[in-house]
């Protein structure tokens, strides 16, 4: 998918500072909506959410088959998006690290988190008026 398409404004959008929501399934199917803090990287289509590994939202997405289909979701007045995809845990250091710095540039650094990792969701749809 292709998010670079979808233009400038859209891409703004994703960098302005805001929050987000993140919707997993728990294993009833009933949703889990959170706030989170998300960044979206429009070349790879690859947007990611720093958590500790011990969260709620983490071991839903951990625990998942196949992937965990997943939702975040941004709104500013009448202006909405939200990217849908699977979602996957990364633990690797230097995927963390790179998620810290990508979070950092959009919000603040974060605070120290020995047990943090990244949700990493390939997103495969794209809903809303931006």
């Amino acid at each position: 998918m292709s998010l670079a398409a979808r233009g400038s404004e859209f891409a703004e959008f994703w960098r302005e500072r805001r929050l987000a929501t993140l919707t997993t399934v728990r294993t009833d199917g009933t949703p889990h909506v959170v706030p989170v803090g998300v960044t979206l990287d429009i070349e790879q289509g690859v947007a990611r959410v720093i958590t500790s590994g011990t969260s709620y939202k983490a071991r839903l997405v951990a625990t998942a088959e196949p992937p965990a289909a997943v939702a975040v979701c941004q709104v500013d007045g009448r202006r909405w998006s939200t990217l849908e995809g699977r979602a996957v845990v990364r633990t690797e250091p230097d995927q963390v690290a790179d998620a810290e710095q990508r979070y950092a540039a959009r919000y603040k650094p974060p605070r120290p988190n020995p047990t943090r990792v990244v949700l990493e969701i390939r997103v495969t749809r794209v809903l809303g008026n931006v």
